[in-house]
């Protein structure tokens, strides 16, 4: 397994919206006859220093006026599942907001549709199993997020995995009205996850719990301030998908070294690995594998662990997850 070998395992958290190629996006722009950036996509995707969650996503946005178009959502996904595929990865989970480039011409069910057939060309293309995970978006209101997770559910076994909640829980950090669409997601089949104490404290991850339902949390990093919280989540089996670049760049870590995984690990939670959005980063899985070997310690057995932790917990079909564990095996 990808353990012993320091390959790149099973994507479990990463955003369509993080993995637009520059080139893509010089295309697409082009297309649209949208003006180029001074500096050019690649350093208009890119973000410049670490910061907090706001200026993180601020920097994702910048490609959100590409994507109104479903072909181009569809493109984005598609590339997104031949970039994973080349960095070594077994499965990849690629979430996103539809609600986010819907237009007049274009509705929810339609982009979801987009970013769906994506991924199942991309995974054709590829050998590799991938899935979009629908978000809803905190800064949306109530009905736009339960259209959301209808739409999420009327493609549920055709591209479409898994439900989640994203967006700035610095700024909207309550779960309770969410509940709703998860709801809805949850009767339709879907895995449910969500980002929480990624900007919020360690109790946004029982709220998420509680509220939504979900067994997986994004990011979780701010969960190692609590060791009693640490303990119910080990003994409740929930999964934390940690994304140790991405939580520098956001501030919730001064540096990879502090990432609380080891914590983590040591305290019996159950961890996946993503890469969140790795054209802003500039790291890709691959980059956040080795950062838990070389830089967290991780063992060889510990990093087969959470490729079975992670083969387990994937949004996967019984057939994928066979694929993904051959893929894993190498």
């Amino acid at each position: 397994m990808t353990g012993d070998t320091g390959g790149a395992g099973l994507d479990l958290h990463s955003h369509l919206e993080g993995r637009v190629r520059p080139a893509t996006a010089a295309a697409l722009a082009k297309q649209l006859g949208a003006p180029e950036p001074p500096s050019g996509w690649s350093a208009a995707l890119r973000l410049e220093r670490p910061g907090d969650l706001t200026a993180y996503l601020a920097c994702v946005a910048a490609s959100y006026p590409l994507l109104r178009d479903p072909d181009a959502v569809r493109r984005v996904a598609y590339e997104a599942v031949v970039d994973a595929a080349a960095d070594g990865q077994a499965h990849l989970e690629l979430r996103f907001g539809p609600a986010t480039h819907v237009t007049d011409e274009h509705g929810l069910a339609e982009v979801v549709r987009a970013a769906a057939t994506g991924v199942r060309e991309g995974a054709a293309a590829t050998g590799v199993p991938a899935g979009i995970v629908v978000a809803a978006l905190r800064h949306h209101d109530a009905a736009t997020n339960e259209a959301v997770a209808r739409a999420a559910a009327a493609a549920a076994g055709d591209g479409v995995t898994g439900f989640d909640l994203a967006g700035d829980e610095s700024r909207w950090p309550a779960h309770a009205p969410f509940a709703p669409a998860f709801r809805i997601a949850a009767a339709a089949g879907l895995g449910l996850t969500c980002h929480a104490a990624e900007a919020a404290g360690p109790g946004a991850v029982e709220d998420a719990v509680r509220h939504l339902g979900v067994r997986r949390i994004g990011h979780g990093a701010h969960l190692v301030e609590d060791p009693r919280a640490m303990a119910r989540a080990a003994d409740e089996g929930l999964v934390v998908e940690i994304c140790p670049t991405s939580n520098v760049w956001t501030g919730a870590v001064d540096r990879v070294e502090d990432h609380p995984a080891r914590t983590f690990l040591d305290a019996g939670i159950r961890l996946v690995l993503g890469d969140d959005n790795p054209v802003q980063t500039g790291s890709l899985l691959s980059g956040e594998r080795r950062i838990l070997r070389d830089r967290l310690g991780f063992t060889a057995a510990e990093l087969v662990r959470l490729d079975a932790d992670a083969l387990e917990a994937a949004f996967l079909t019984a057939s994928e997850r066979r694929t993904a564990a051959a893929l894993l095996a190498g």
